[in-house]
């Protein structure tokens, strides 16, 4: 194995998390093991909080603060690919208006 940071940033999540083998991994082209890690951060940032509400919040983030943010972006992507997926309507307003 190489120095580079392929091991770290595509060989090691696709084996860890996505249960790839390393002859698994040799065989599927670039582009894709690239989109598998790409796709697999982004379903863990549509499901880091689920199960979590505003009180669960406040509370962890008294001691990270940095916790509040995550979870403002992790509402905000969320509501996106809800609307997008046509979950949710995006209601208009008055304000929307003008």
């Amino acid at each position: 194995m190489s120095t580079s940071p392929d091991a770290v940033y595509v060989i090691i999540p696709l084996m860890k998390e996505l249960g790839m083998s390393w002859s698994e991994i040799k065989e599927t082209p670039r582009y894709e093991l690239t989109g598998l890690v790409v796709a697999h951060k982004q379903y863990m940032n549509l499901h880091v909080y689920d199960g979590y509400d505003d009180k669960d919040i406040k509370h962890m983030a008294e001691g990270k603060p940095s916790v509040r943010s995550d979870y403002n972006k992790y509402l905000e992507l969320n509501a996106l690919y809800k609307e997008r997926s046509g979950q949710k309507r995006r209601t208009q307003t008055f304000k929307d208006l003008i």
